[in-house]
């Protein structure tokens, strides 16, 4: 079983990425699971029409699971796979950490124990998944989000990135954490994804910044409407519009990673470098807005 995670800038188009991953996975026969790290518990959306899911922390509240030791409750049968687990395109199996209520706890809560749940009750034997996909909420300051990192679970990580100042700063520091992790285990960055969004398209400085990191770019997204539409209709490219050009590049993309049994600890920019990198970037907005 492979295990891969996905992290990268908030709003850069990690979950649309992963769905589309998935599908693509899926349709070429393997059993996957996406398990969506973000208390805003959307990342599985667009591989089930649109329609949420019960988050694994939603579901242990309703249960009244909190003061209960959780191999007690597996035990007695209070809770269950389908409890927590939910298909979607393809039979993908689908599921969503969650996180507390808004104002309370620590956002990253709900993958330390979803992930911790998912442990006990042998979800992925039990299922036969042959892929998971970890879809990863932003930075890795906090421990929750860290954990696919911290426990070793990604065989490897995928950095989702654009040529924005603030989502190379992020991927920067995304590298640091896998770096430091990559120390205890046996993590490594398969490579960057990059998803080119708005009008301007600068894949020489994205690649400059792969280059420096000893890394690649594993694939490019082109900013397609066709992606919007999809995900209006809460579907991913590849069931909105199989034959398209950005289904096959999704398709491409999938293969890639999944067949990619490589990858390097990354070597992190100073502060000096990406200041370089943002200086480029914005002589390039200058001039491409002139």
């Amino acid at each position: 079983m492979k295990q891969i995670a996905f992290y990268g800038k908030g709003g850069i188009g990690k979950s649309t990425t992963v769905c589309n991953i998935a599908a693509s996975l899926a349709d070429e026969g393997k059993k996957v699971m996406v398990i969506g790290c973000d208390p805003k518990h959307d990342c599985t959306s667009n591989l089930r029409g649109g329609k949420e899911i019960p988050t694994v922390l939603d579901t242990i509240r309703e249960k009244n699971l909190d003061k209960l030791n959780l191999d007690e409750a597996i035990e007695k049968g209070v809770i269950s796979i389908d409890d927590i687990v939910y298909k979607g395109y393809k039979g993908i199996y689908c599921v969503e950490a969650g996180g507390p209520k808004p104002g309370y706890g620590c956002a990253g809560r709900g993958v330390i124990v979803a992930i911790e749940l998912l442990k006990k009750m042998n979800v992925f034997e039990t299922l036969g998944v042959d892929v998971v996909l970890y879809d990863v909420l932003g930075d890795v300051v906090c421990g929750g989000f860290a954990m696919p990192l911290r426990m070793g679970l990604a065989n490897q990580i995928y950095i989702v990135t654009s040529s924005d100042y603030m989502s190379i700063y992020a991927a920067n520091n995304i590298c640091k954490g896998i770096k430091e992790f990559a120390k205890t285990g046996r993590i490594k960055l398969g490579g960057l994804i990059y998803n080119v969004r708005g009008s301007l398209d600068a894949e020489d400085i994205v690649k400059e910044f792969a280059k420096k990191l000893e890394t690649e770019i594993v694939g490019k997204i082109p900013n397609s409407l066709l992606i919007a539409e999809a995900e209006i209709e809460g579907k991913t490219a590849i069931e909105y519009s199989p034959d398209s050009e950005i289904a096959s590049i999704y398709r491409d993309l999938a293969k890639k990673i999944y067949e990619n049994e490589g990858g390097v600890i990354p070597k992190p920019l100073e502060n000096e470098e990406i200041l370089i990198i943002g200086r480029k970037i914005k002589e390039r907005l200058k001039n491409f807005y002139k």
